[in-house]
């Protein structure tokens, strides 16, 4: 894939952690995971889309 490597996949990861930290690691996969799923969907024709925030839950429940 675009000639990526073990040792560059590796570097790139590296990176990843220092910019955003170990924290925030979790957050964004879920964010990309939710972003391709929605992608797919709206590819497939379907209408439905999900966005939910979670500061729209911690709001609700104030």
């Amino acid at each position: 894939m675009f000639g990526f490597g073990m040792p560059e996949m590796i570097i790139i990861l590296v990176i990843v952690l220092v910019v955003f930290g170990a924290g925030k690691l979790p957050e964004i996969g879920g964010a990309l995971g939710k972003s391709i799923r929605n992608f797919k969907k709206a590819a497939d024709g379907k209408d439905e889309i999900e966005i939910k925030s979670k500061n729209d839950d911690t709001d609700n429940k104030a």
